[in-house]
């Protein structure tokens, strides 16, 4: 039996219009999900134009499995993020980095006609995570893209408890980044514009808060380990590579058009680090979900209703920079 669907897609001038999707009676390990939040990703906004589906931090409930579903059933409460398959037999998929597969299925990229601004999807129950009992879905739903993203950074690459970790921005995702580093033991250091932004770092899990504009140096307590770039634009490297560890890693994890640029000498002699890196797998996804609740990491919010309306108004929010910190759409259907 078909399932047709609510679905909002972008179009060649930039407009949200509602449409729908249908999909066919559920095979193999197919799970129909009912959403019941969708977390609003700067990502979304690069797909605007690109006439596909959006939304791609998704929560919901099971309402129907396929034959081959061996775990989830009716009524858990699941998310998804921006893979949604692999091949599963290649080396990265055995070895657990299936992010890289050379068969990946991505936002952007596939299943175009399905996203998480909708009232259902279909997805593989492989690429499904069970959201914990500690968590609301809108505050799990940003955690799919925004925080896995971060996670990743910081589970990934061997960050350690001891190990102070830099922030750029206060942002989408700098405020996720600053709880979980914090939570994970290391001193945070955060670097914002101005001081707008600084109790709410500090009350966040910052230990430091340095405001940047206008600044020819920065002194900070001690040398950063591990700095995550979170803004868009390229920081001045000339304020931040003086602050950095030997051996210091960068992350530049924000989506950004142009090339990446920095200073040639000082990268060679300090040994610095410029580490690239997508949403985490699924070993680490699961594990940050987990992680979140434990200690009870959440995303600030502002809610939208998921109409055509809503989503304009959010996504306009967000490209003036007016969201603090994630914008979550509520479906208004049954």
């Amino acid at each position: 039996m078909s399932t047709t669907f609510t679905t909002f897609k972008g179009s060649e001038d930039g407009s949200i219009v509602k449409s729908s999707t249908t999909k066919s009676e559920l095979t193999g390990d197919q799970v129909l999900v009912k959403v019941t939040a969708s977390g609003l990703c700067g990502t979304d906004e690069h797909y605007r134009k690109a006439g596909m589906v959006l939304g791609h931090e998704g929560c919901g409930v099971v309402v129907a499995t396929g034959p081959a579903v061996t775990y989830t059933k009716k009524g858990d409460r699941v998310g998804w993020g921006y893979q949604h398959d692999s091949c599963g037999h290649c080396q990265e998929c055995l070895k657990g980095t299936e992010t890289y597969c050379p068969e990946r299925k991505m936002y952007g990229y596939a299943d175009l006609d399905q996203g998480s601004f909708a009232t259902h999807a279909v997805w593989r129950e492989a690429f499904l995570f069970k959201i914990p009992d500690g968590l609301t879905d809108a505050e799990a739903a940003p955690l799919q893209c925004g925080g896995a993203t971060v996670f990743n950074c910081l589970h990934a690459y061997n960050v350690q408890p001891t190990d102070r970790v830099g922030v750029i921005g206060v942002g989408g995702l700098g405020h996720l980044a600053i709880q979980f580093a914090a939570k994970m033991g290391c001193e945070v250091v955060v670097f914002s514009g101005t001081d707008s932004k600084k109790d709410e770092a500090l009350k966040l899990g910052a230990s430091e808060f340095h405001a940047t504009k206008g600044a020819k140096e920065l002194k900070v307590g001690k040398p950063i380990n591990h700095l995550l770039v979170t803004t868009s634009a390229l920081p001045d490297w000339k304020l931040y590579l003086p602050v950095l560890a030997s051996g210091a890693t960068i992350y530049p994890i924000s989506v950004a058009e142009g090339d990446f640029a920095i200073p040639y000498m000082p990268l060679l002699s300090n040994g610095i680090r410029v580490q690239g890196s997508i949403v985490a797998s699924r070993y680490i996804h699961q594990r940050m979900l987990q992680f979140a609740a434990l200690h009870q990491i959440k995303p600030v919010l502002q809610e939208f209703p998921m109409t055509v309306d809503g989503i304009e108004d959010a996504m306009s929010r967000l490209n003036k920079g007016e969201i603090r910190y994630r914008a979550v759409l509520i479906p208004q259907e049954a």
